[in-house]
């Protein structure tokens, strides 16, 4: 087992543990997708709108500038593509439990097209009565009737944007809503009782004190919020605000040291609240949130997918659509599943979405690892177990690795080298190749162009789709 290399304090943070090197890809997408449709194990689905108001500078998923009729077209093909999925062999079979709007900024849809795909999306897909279906926006322009619209159409769960509260700060990662204006908007739709409402938070960003960050966390209580995803900022390369320092514009944003700091006082603000952690980077007030996609698709269930740049995952096989809008569009017309990519099933992804469900959690249960893997393989990652214990990102009770907040914040890169480890000692060493860019050793999965929700160190040069 090739441990030595391991044992070295991790410097930066690996955004998608899953991208394996080893794995294959597909060269046909659409002679194995139909195949991969007759499955029965509960699904989740994921629609993509590609469209922004303006481009914040944090963001590495900005595509194209708001445009109501280009919108409108949009949604055309996005319904035809759900009613084409619908009707296809196996589609009814499994039952989908989650969906998610992403984006891009799914509110700048005008509330008729919102309405208009969550009708198609009731009638042609086999969604549970009780379905979690989350609309993500941001507070500028998602008004009383785009809202309206959406919970008339079934939405029962609000994904706000936030990043930061404090106007300033706002003003210049590109938000146009003051904290106030956001703070107003976030309580009236608390106040609605209709739906669950989360936003996100970003530590490490330029320029942003502890008081800040410690004032952010705060208002979610205040607010009355269902829940709250703590991110680190990850500085996606070529986007504004990585430009921005790099011309010396806006401060450096924060190291690993402040970082993990942030996320762990983040933490303990909620929980003196009585807030629970329900998995590595969101926190709720009540069993009403049940974060249920963001849980599910970390750990590698069955995703479908739909619009431009959509990213999926079906029976472990990874899958993205057509990123470009207009051969998008063209390819759904024509009757065709866009799909632009396929990978094949990373090596033992079952075992490896256990253990990251496990991490998620904070909690490995290495008996239930060491059956799924062979016996033996516990006990021969012992020596990397007591290093991660030495260097504070972990500690052993009973038949359980727990992680620490040191271990939470890293807990993607305990995550690939566990992947890496079980593929060797089940297949043998990997084949020799050249260590990542960043210093990787041999054998670490490395970040491919799939859209992720933003994770990882802020000097972290990511491209996300």
């Amino acid at each position: 087992m090739p441990l030595a290399e391991l044992m070295a304090p991790f410097e930066r943070r690996i955004l998608h543990p899953w991208m394996n090197r080893n794995v294959r890809p597909i060269s046909d997408p659409g002679q194995v997708y139909p195949a991969l449709l007759h499955t029965t194990a509960p699904r989740l689905a994921y629609l993509h709108v590609p469209f922004c108001a303006n481009h914040c500078l944090f963001c590495g998923f900005y595509r194209n500038k708001s445009n109501e009729e280009a919108m409108t077209d949009y949604t055309d093909r996005l319904i035809d593509e759900i009613v084409q999925d619908g009707a296809r062999a196996g589609m009814q079979g499994a039952p989908v439990e989650a969906v998610f709007f992403g984006g891009g900024t799914p509110s700048a849809l005008s509330a008729q097209d919102l309405n208009r795909i969550l009708r198609a999306l009731r009638e042609h897909l086999p969604l549970t009565p009780d379905c979690e279906i989350t609309i993500e926006g941001r507070v500028a322009g998602f008004d009383d009737e785009r809202i309206d619209a959406c919970i008339e159409g079934g939405a029962n769960r609000f994904s706000i944007g936030i990043q930061t509260f404090d106007t300033a700060l706002r003003r210049r990662m590109g938000r146009k809503a003051s904290q106030e204006e956001a703070v107003d908007f976030l309580s009236r739709l608390v106040a609605r009782q209709r739906a669950v409402i989360v936003c996100d938070l970003i530590y490490g960003l330029p320029a942003q004190t502890d008081e800040i960050w410690r004032r952010d966390v705060a208002l979610c209580e205040e607010i009355g919020l269902d829940g709250v995803d703590l991110y680190c900022l990850t500085l996606h390369a070529g986007s504004p605000l990585a430009l921005s320092i790099d011309k010396g514009a806006l401060p450096q944003a924060g190291d690993h040291e402040l970082a993990q700091r942030r996320y762990r006082e983040g933490g303990e603000i909620l929980e003196a609240a009585g807030w629970t952690r329900i998995s590595q980077a969101h926190w709720r007030r009540s069993a009403r949130e049940g974060n249920r996609y963001n849980n599910a698709t970390k750990t590698g269930a069955d995703c479908l997918a739909f619009g431009a740049g959509a990213g999926g995952i079906l029976a472990g096989y990874r899958f993205l659509l057509e990123s470009d809008t207009e051969a998008y569009q063209a390819r759904v017309a024509a009757g065709e599943k866009p799909l632009g990519g396929m990978l094949a099933p990373t090596p033992h992804h079952r075992v490896c979405g256990m253990v990251m469900e496990g991490l998620e959690e904070g909690s490995l249960d290495l008996r239930r690892l060491e059956q799924m893997v062979a016996p033996g393989f516990v006990a021969a990652l012992e020596p990397l177990f007591s290093y991660w214990a030495a260097q504070g990102l972990v500690s052993r009770e009973r038949g359980s690795l727990n992680l620490s907040v040191s271990g939470r914040y890293w807990y993607n890169n305990i995550a690939a080298q566990l992947f890496m480890l079980i593929g060797t000692y089940l297949d043998g060493p990997p084949p020799a190749a050249a260590a990542h860019p960043g210093g990787h050793p041999t054998g670490i999965p490395r970040p491919l162009p799939f859209s992720s929700k933003p994770q990882g160190h802020p000097h972290e040069r990511s491209h996300h789709a």
